[in-house]
């Protein structure tokens, strides 16, 4: 087994030989300890912060992520029903109730129900992956759009995307609020 190096920050660095599954994985959660580093060590008003003329709060994007992890994971790969808090929110009163509503949330809360998602998305994919990285990857799995189905290896490198997208906002966000800079 490959020693997996950590950075300065906590973050572990993606193999630079792995095989596909590895590989993406490693990016995945390598983008993940990014956010997470981003979030760390703020107060729950600093977790409110704008940065104008965007309404983007790093506690909204904790809660979305937290929402996007359920949705394409539990939901999409794993089969199961929409779970709390999500389930009984009226999506047709408020598109983005995830971003508004996490300020009403306390940071440690938001910090909570992210890194459960996190770990609930893990262990679902852990357990495709378990029935063998091939088929795992390639097999097509209902989108809950109604959309055309959809594989393990599509939804990894969408989490990749949509982490990525959202460091960057979360870079922005972090150096307005305690001039904190990353890469």
């Amino acid at each position: 087994m490959t020693e997996i190096l950590i950075d300065d920050h906590g973050r572990p660095e993606p193999p630079y030989a792995g095989d596909e599954a590895s590989t993406l994985l490693g990016f995945l959660d390598f983008q993940r300890a990014t956010f997470e580093w981003k979030c760390r060590g703020l107060s729950d008003e600093q977790l409110r912060v704008t940065l104008p003329p965007s309404s983007m709060t790093l506690g909204g994007m904790l809660k979305h992520l937290a929402l996007v992890e359920d949705g394409w994971c539990s939901e999409v790969l794993a089969g199961q029903a929409m779970s709390e808090p999500w389930v009984g929110v009226d999506w047709d009163a408020d598109r983005d109730w995830e971003w508004h509503s996490a300020a009403n949330d306390d940071g440690a809360a938001l910090r909570a129900l992210w890194a459960e998602r996190v770990e609930r998305s893990k262990e679902i994919v852990d357990e495709l992956l378990a029935e063998g990285e091939q088929a795992a990857l390639a097999t097509p799995h209902a989108n809950r759009e109604g959309r055309e189905a959809v594989s393990l290896r599509w939804v990894l490198v969408h989490l990749i995307e949509e982490y990525a997208r959202h460091n960057g906002h979360a870079d922005l966000l972090r150096e307005s609020i305690d001039g904190q800079t990353g890469e």
